[in-house]
């Protein structure tokens, strides 16, 4: 069976030629969203993975799957690895983010925090990857009870190792994020991670709400457009919490529902596109979650390892679809979406404190 040096050696790397066009004319795809595994350790109550445990297809994707992806590679100026799994799980991740590198692609990837030391801390550095996240959804180990065998202590050492491996070797491309998810019976819990985000050092954080309803149980957890006061609680809090990080010099970023949809998309999906672990190619990863039976939702233009992706891309259907994301009237699959409704807080920049 080939290696993936082996498989990934006949893909050349963009040329001056397309260096030099691309100092003017950006690459077509913002971002091209590979899932390289669906297979997670952990159990939290807010994820497909949990709710829909015995249907769930966990699976790696392959070499010679994630090859293919190469033409698209070099239309995207970033490739986030990472779908419905924990991404250090796959053996070859470090080699797919070569790869992607070899694309001159930004790289960037959302982990649970499970698996760091300083081994793979020194490779992650090293690999140019430029923006790993890591997932919470508390400040400690009491708020942080819905990310079942996730314990937040795990997170905080995993975050502290790759620091310390960050800073010994210099690795100033890389930032540290947080991608912080709100529950609404959590809300103030937020008020802590000005805090949390000082001590662990950390570059920027983004907040979110559940934008994917695994189950009706959890939809109190959610953050329904017509839930103006509960909205407007966490509004408060967002922005004070906002104001504190950006006074320290760090980024915070946020988001809620607004009262009336928007006639676009914010996953953007008519400049981005999400490949899960089998090569089928959908329009975001709301679309595509991997469990079997039937997804009156899921939507599907092709397979990578049948087709070229850049083919798929550009079929007539799926240009249509990405098109009518962006009006006032979307594809029926999209019309209930969560993300339809979010809307960035205004949060006010303040000048930054010397760190």
């Amino acid at each position: 069976m080939p290696s993936p040096a082996e498989i990934f050696r006949p893909l050349k790397g963009p040329g001056i030629l397309q260096s030099l066009r691309e100092l003017v004319r950006p690459r077509e795809l913002e971002c091209l969203q590979v899932e390289v595994t669906s297979c997670c350790a952990g159990r939290c109550v807010y994820c497909p993975h949990t709710t829909e445990g015995s249907l769930w297809k966990a699976r790696h994707m392959s070499p010679e799957v994630f090859a293919a992806l190469w033409p698209m590679m070099l239309k995207a100026s970033r490739i986030h690895l990472q779908g419905w799994g924990e991404p250090f799980l796959h053996p070859y991740f470090l080699d797919f983010v070569g790869l992607a590198r070899r694309a001159e692609c930004s790289v960037s990837t959302t982990t649970c925090g499970l698996y760091m030391d300083e081994a793979l801390a020194a490779r992650i550095v090293s690999s140019g990857i430029d923006i790993l996240a890591f997932s919470l959804t508390g400040t400690d180990e009491a708020s942080s009870r819905a990310r079942a065998g996730v314990p937040f202590a795990r997170v905080e050492e995993s975050v502290r190792t790759l620091q310390k491996v960050r800073k010994a070797k210099n690795g100033v491309h890389l930032e540290i994020h947080l991608a912080y998810l709100m529950l609404a019976s959590q809300i103030e819990d937020v008020r802590r991670l000005p805090e949390l985000m000082e001590r662990w050092d950390v570059h920027a954080a983004v907040v979110s709400t559940m934008d994917y309803v695994p189950s009706p149980a959890l939809a109190e957890e959610a953050f329904a457009p017509h839930e103006r006061e509960k909205i407007e609680k966490a509004r408060i809090v967002l922005e004070e919490a906002g104001k504190r990080v950006r006074a320290s010099g760090r980024d915070f970023f946020a988001s809620l529902p607004a009262e009336h949809p928007a006639p676009s998309c914010r996953e953007r999906v008519h400049r981005t596109m999400y490949v899960d672990a089998e090569g089928q190619v959908s329009p975001c990863v709301y679309l595509n979650v991997p469990t079997q039976g039937s997804q009156p939702r899921r939507t599907v233009f092709g397979e990578v390892s049948r087709e070229n992706p850049l083919e798929i891309w550009n079929k007539p259907e799926y240009a249509a679809f990405r098109s009518s994301v962006q009006t006032a009237e979307p594809p029926q699959a999209c019309r209930s979406c969560a993300k339809r409704f979010e809307a960035p807080c205004a949060l006010r920049r303040t000048e930054p404190q010397p760190r």
